[in-house]
């Protein structure tokens, strides 16, 4: 037995809605996940008479992350003020196209590695801009995740209070 037109259409309309429903809230929560990851996806800055800051949130486990770039192609940086130099993985090292100089002895969290000196041209954290930073090249650093070391924050001062951190160039 056929159902009337009008009942068909309204559970057609009804389908329709819960789809739109669960497709809205699917890419709701997705965008609250990643937020959690990475609060500072689009890193805001202040200017001020002299100085550039840039204020950064604690992801969801208290990292610093940020989006931001070395040599103006796109990178994702946590900040890491025990690491003596920026750390790139070598993957990514390979994709930006960075020149392998001299090897050196690492100590990492996972024992001792053998890593290789390079250096980047720039490197941008919102308006924040370093130039000829110091940086490693690391075989077993795993992901696409910049260390963004001491080599570059020694550059700025930086103070942390409670899940914020704020970095400040100073302009010369």
């Amino acid at each position: 037995m056929s159902q009337p037109p009008g009942k068909r259409a309204g559970r057609v309309l009804m389908i329709v809605a819960w789809a739109a429903a669960l497709f809205l809230a699917t890419r709701f929560f997705g965008q609250w996940e990643d937020r959690q990851l990475n609060p500072n996806s689009a890193v805001q800055s202040s200017h001020g008479e002299g100085f550039i800051e840039v204020s950064l949130l604690a992801n969801g486990q208290g990292h610093f992350v940020a989006d931001g770039a070395i040599n103006g192609q796109g990178v994702h940086f946590m900040l890491d003020t025990g690491a003596t130099d920026v750390a790139i993985p070598e993957a990514l090292a390979r994709d930006l196209a960075l020149q392998r100089g001299a090897p050196v002895m690492l100590s990492t969290a996972n024992g001792r590695t053998e890593g290789y000196r390079t250096r980047l041209d720039s490197l941008q954290l919102g308006d924040i801009h370093l130039r000829e930073v110091r940086a490693l090249v690391v075989p077993g650093l795993d992901g696409q995740t910049v260390l963004l070391g001491m080599s570059a924050l020694k550059q700025l001062e930086f103070t942390q209070r409670g899940g914020t951190m704020l970095l400040r160039q100073n302009l010369k």
